[in-house]
């Protein structure tokens, strides 16, 4: 791979038209396990390879990939895409000769320290922990029925060399245990769910353990079975901040993202420098923070990894941006250009996105609210983002009665709108939590992490059982 010369395989690549190529160029080697019922249903590991190359040409993206990693592939798919360059546009005067493309490696902005390496962890120690999960899910109650046990470990090699001279490399491990629980009692069927993640070696399971991540989700399912039907209509609602970042990734992020908001596909067009929420609210999206699973050295365009201000005390400051819609925008990217492998292009995605913690103690949030619902887990969500209409699903959820955690209630969903919700924010705890996830998009999935603080949302639609 290192003795490709990268600024041949651009230059072929501008040679008839273009304002800008890149080549990305991926080695991954994954692992995954998967339990269910006890037994081990799969072992799949490998090795993934292959290299992507684009060209932007009056704002629209040549797109072609190979896993064929000479140089002489390389250049036959820069003639490729030069050719439907050419087709797609008139061509200009000029050739390779004209072109210099003078590339120098970057220096990571951030470094995120890996202790233990999945790679050296052998692959008998990864199944005593999956069968350590199960079993430890099962011995919460007699009434768990089924466990799925899901271990994933990723080992991502990434170079991306520019026309603009930058060659930026990147070494991921994205790292995931998740465990599904399914409890019954009699015609009653409840489940649970809990998952840690990151970008981050074996060192995880010290913080995160799995026999604690199977117990949470075993208990889960097993509390909601004798949790009531949820009430229904407006109340307020406290979202813990063990609730995850859906609200946060729902509601507001992905109405981030420029593309949508190019297209009109946001309630945020042409909003920035306008209130968009609560003084209380700002909103950052973040890839330098250590080992989160959002985390990385450099976006999959070669762009440093940035912390980037959304929201300011509850104002637009600006979006999400890949090459492309900075292009467009006239605006710096920020380090949001992601894809999913060497065979989709980059387009803006979240990466760790977070409310930041306020002044109020949590235990003072819940006292402040007479009646309402807790939400301590959220489920999967939608949004609508042209008029940032969502429903997010609650997994864990309690009735507040006089300031106070009363029964646990099940069903419940919220409903709602972004900007309304935001706006709707009284209280913000000074506390923060993380949640995990693999965001989908254009079908493609990027690993992303959410975070927020305990809030308090004064007036927001709560959906219950019939």
């Amino acid at each position: 791979m290192d003795k490709i010369d990268y600024s041949k395989i651009l230059k072929h690549a501008l040679s008839r038209c273009g304002e800008y190529a890149d080549l990305y160029i991926e080695h991954t080697v994954p692992t995954a396990i998967a339990l269910e019922d006890g037994k081990v249903e799969k072992v799949i590991s490998g090795v993934e390879i292959g290299a992507g190359l684009r060209v932007i040409t009056g704002f629209r993206t040549i797109y072609a990939y190979t896993n064929d990693l000479s140089e002489a592939a390389l250049l036959n798919l820069a003639a490729e895409v030069s050719r439907a360059c050419s087709r797609d546009r008139s061509i200009g005067s000029g050739g390779v000769g004209d072109i210099t493309i003078d590339l120098r490696e970057k220096r990571p902005p951030v470094n995120h320290k890996i202790i233990e390496p999945p790679e050296g962890v052998a692959v008998e120690r990864k199944l005593a922990l999956v069968k350590e999960a199960d079993m430890a899910a099962r011995a919460v109650s007699g009434k768990v029925s089924q466990v799925a046990v899901q271990y994933r470990d990723t080992l991502q090699r990434v170079t991306i060399a520019c026309s603009d001279g930058t060659l930026a490399k990147d070494e991921r491990y994205y790292l995931v245990a998740a465990v599904n629980v399914v409890a019954k009692d009699g015609n009653i069927v409840q489940t649970g769910y809990d998952a840690a993640g990151g970008n981050i070696g074996f060192e995880l399971f010290r913080e995160f353990p799995v026999v604690s991540i199977a117990e949470k989700a075993a208990q889960r399912a097993v509390m909601m079975l004798s949790a009531r039907p949820a009430p229904g209509g407006k109340m307020p609602v406290v979202l813990s901040s063990e609730a995850g970042g859906t609200m946060v990734h729902e509601a507001i992020g992905h109405g981030l993202e420029a593309d949508l908001s190019q297209n009109g596909l946001s309630v945020y067009t042409g909003k920035v420098g306008r209130q968009v929420g609560s003084p209380l609210v700002t909103v950052l999206d973040d890839a330098t923070l250590p080992n989160r699973r959002g985390s990385f050295k450099f976006d999959d365009e070669g762009v440093e990894a940035q912390r980037t201000v959304l929201v300011e005390k509850g104002v637009l400051k600006g979006f999400m941006y890949d090459r492309l819609t900075a292009m467009k925008d006239g605006a710096s990217p920020t380090g949001n250009g992601r894809r999913e492998s060497y065979m989709a292009r980059p387009i803006p995605r979240m990466t760790n996105t977070m409310i930041l913690p306020g002044e109020s103690e949590p235990s003072s949030i819940l006292c402040s609210c007479d009646s309402g619902l807790l939400v301590k887990k959220m489920g999967g969500g939608q949004v609508n983002t042209v008029n940032g209409d969502f429903v997010f699903e609650v997994s864990e959820g309690y009735i507040i009665e006089k300031g106070k955690v009363s029964e646990p209630v099940r069903g419940a969903t919220l409903v709602g709108n972004g900007p309304q919700a935001l706006s709707s924010i009284t209280m913000v705890g000074n506390d923060l939590g993380f949640g995990i996830g693999t965001c989908g998009k254009d079908g493609q999935g990027a690993p992303v992490s959410d975070a927020q603080p305990t809030l308090l949302i004064t007036d927001i639609v709560v959906g219950g059982m019939h």
